[in-house]
């Protein structure tokens, strides 16, 4: 076992470990207690976190102004990539505009910072989100590794990665449902077939403009807007995408009617430009959050 811990001090704006890994962002994360998502937990952020990728554990925690971690290899480099510890949150906020509802978050949550997820793990999450609380979205995922997903052991005790795509495209339906997908299982057996063959390249995503690389996400079955909207923000490093999900509707509806332009486009343009146009994705999480946390 390898140990090591990362100076908050160091780190540009500071890090809020819980509201990172429990504002709905991120399913590749576990918290060791089981109190994932209880709103009235004061004490998550010096709880341990987990996440099993790529044949390694990593396990994280908030303790005393560093962030402590143990895992099966150097985790540093991991943390930093993972949790987007090098991006400096003043520097983005300074791009978003003087926003209310925004600052009422930022307030409330200093030093949530967006993910950079794995590519599958991602896409699956967000496919299985439409019409669930953030809890149930995070239940499945759990399942779906305990059921699919490799056996790693750290520690003396047992963690399971996410499946790959070659392993849930085995899966029957039938499995899939019984772990509470329902009628998202087809989509995500017909994606992770469509993943597994390559049909799709994350990378070749990644090097387009934003609006063509939503458009090149909907090739996978159950993938609409907002949801390659989710995956490009949380996984692609689209800084600027804003899913338009309940929340933000309400959020426009109440506080930017005027980026209300009635198809999924145009008002994702108009609220993208009300949040600062590059960063606008940071300014919709800390909303997201926000609201969801409140309501």
């Amino acid at each position: 076992m390898e140990s090591g811990s990362i100076p908050l001090a160091d780190v540009p704006g500071g890090f809020d470990l819980q509201s990172t890994l429990e504002s709905g962002q991120t399913f590749c994360w576990r918290r060791e207690d089981g109190r994932a998502y209880e709103t009235d937990d004061a004490h998550g952020g010096s709880a341990w976190y987990y996440t099993a990728t790529e044949g390694e554990v990593v396990r994280v925690r908030h303790r005393e102004g560093q962030l402590e971690w143990e895992a099966t290899t150097d985790a540093d480099g991991l943390l930093v990539e993972r949790l987007r510890l090098d991006d400096d949150l003043p520097t983005i906020f300074e791009a978003v505009p003087d926003d209310p509802l925004v600052a009422d978050a930022r307030a409330a949550y200093p030093g949530m910072r967006l993910v950079d997820d794995p590519f599958f793990p991602c896409l699956v999450s967000f496919i299985c989100s439409a019409q669930m609380r953030v809890s149930r979205i995070h239940g499945m995922q759990t399942a779906l590794a305990r059921e699919f997903g490799e056996a790693i052991e750290f520690d003396g005790e047992t963690y399971h990665a996410f499946p790959t795509p070659e392993r849930l495209a085995a899966a029957t339906e039938a499995e899939l449902r019984e772990l509470g997908l329902g009628y998202r299982a087809p989509y995500v057996r017909r994606s992770a077939e469509l993943a597994a063959a390559g049909e799709v390249d994350p990378a070749d995503v990644r090097a387009k403009e934003y609006e063509d690389a939503r458009d090149a996400l909907q090739a996978f079955v159950g993938v609409g807007d907002k949801v390659a909207d989710c995956v490009l923000l949380f996984s692609l490093d689209f800084l600027e995408a804003v899913p338009l999900d309940t929340w933000i509707r309400t959020a426009i509806e109440d506080h930017y009617p005027d980026c209300d332009r009635g198809s999924y486009a145009e008002t994702s343009r108009a609220i993208r430009e009300a949040f600062g146009g590059e960063y606008a994705g940071y300014a919709q999480t800390y909303a997201f959050h926000y609201l969801r946390s409140r309501y």
